[in-house]
Order: C-alpha cells, then structure tokens, then sequence
C-alpha cells in the first residue's frame, strides 16, 4: 500500500551505461561476496583432504595441456614439435600415406604364422624381410624429398633434426600421432605457415 512494488521500480529504473574507468561489472551484494569469501575459505583441513584437492587439481592441468596438445595449439606442443617448420614436416607426413604406417600390422600378422609351420614361417619372413625393404626405400625417398620441399618454403632454416622427426612420424600408426594430424591424407598444404 505504502511501498513500491518491485515490477515497477525495476522497469522505471534506465540501464546505465559502464561509467569510463569503472570496473565493468556492478558490485556484489553483501550476500555474494559473503558466499565468496566462504567459499575460498573453505580450505582442506588434513592432509588427505590436501591431497585430493591437489590431485584433481593436478588431473585437472594435465587433461587441459593433454587436449590443447592433440589439438597442436603451440602454446602447449613440447620444444621439439614447435614451430613452423616442424608444423610443416607434420603436416608433409600426414598428408599421404606411407608404407612405414604398416610395418606394425605387417609384423604383428606375421606373428602367428611364425608358428604354423617351417614353410608358413618361411613365407612370413620373406613378406616381412620385403615389407621392411620397401620400408627403408620410401623413408630414404621421404627424406630427400622432405629436404627439398623445407629448402624451398624455409630457406633460412636449418635442416638439422629434420629427417628424424619426419621418419618417427611416419613410422608411427596414425591413430597414435602425436600431436594428431591436421590434414587428410591426400590434401594440399597450406602456401604459408606461421
């Protein structure tokens, strides 16, 4: 009867535009800064309590750095997958497919064969012997041509440790590349990288 009633108030009251200089948010009440500052003071009390906190914390970190790195956000990628010459030699490798990806699965099949028989084991060594021939010859071809392609978009660059990161790449399944690649096998590369 005497007061105002709040539907009224709310809708009379302008929104008033941040101030210049002004903290860019309204103050808290009295209630929320009191919950706040209950909250942050709500430390563990013993030790195991401590602990876990720092645990989930850890688990916490570790799991954001662990997606940030599959993504290859650079800020989160270990010094020797940094820069834009190794993001030009990841993406060189996954950009086709290489024999040196089937090397596991070839030797992993041959695995049992070894054991069926002399002459069964005989032509698993001879497809595995191949497999790693054909192997050594498409890695040397990666290196080569790797080189040429880095001289000719980097060419202030240095190309030292270059052909071992190509080669571990590639010799690696892709599903378990890390950091994952970005292109798809048999997509172009960009002109530029930064």
């Amino acid at each position: 009867m005497f007061g105002r009633s709040k539907s009224t108030s709310a809708s009379s009251t302008p929104a008033t535009p941040p101030k210049p200089g002004g903290k860019g948010r309204p103050t808290p009440t009295r209630k929320e800064a009191e919950a706040a500052a209950r909250a942050r003071a709500k430390v563990p009390r013993t030790r195991k309590e401590q602990m876990a906190a720092q645990r989930l914390q850890r688990s916490e970190s570790s799991r954001t750095v662990r997606e940030r790195m599959k993504a290859g956000d650079e800020k989160y990628l270990p010094p020797r997958d940094q820069g834009p010459v190794r993001r030009f030699v990841r993406d060189y490798v996954d950009s086709r497919l290489r024999l040196a990806e089937l090397i596991f699965p070839v030797v992993i099949v041959s695995l049992p064969l070894l054991l069926a028989g002399p002459s069964v084991a005989a032509l698993a060594n001879t497809v595995v012997l191949g497999v790693f021939l054909l192997v050594v010859v498409d890695l040397v071809v990666l290196r080569f041509r790797l080189r040429r392609e880095v001289r000719a978009r980097f060419p202030e660059q240095s190309l030292k440790g270059l052909t071992y990161y190509a080669v571990v790449r590639a010799t690696q399944m892709r599903f378990m590349r890390l950091p994952k690649a970005q292109v798809k096998v048999g997509e172009d590369l960009p002109e530029t990288y930064r």
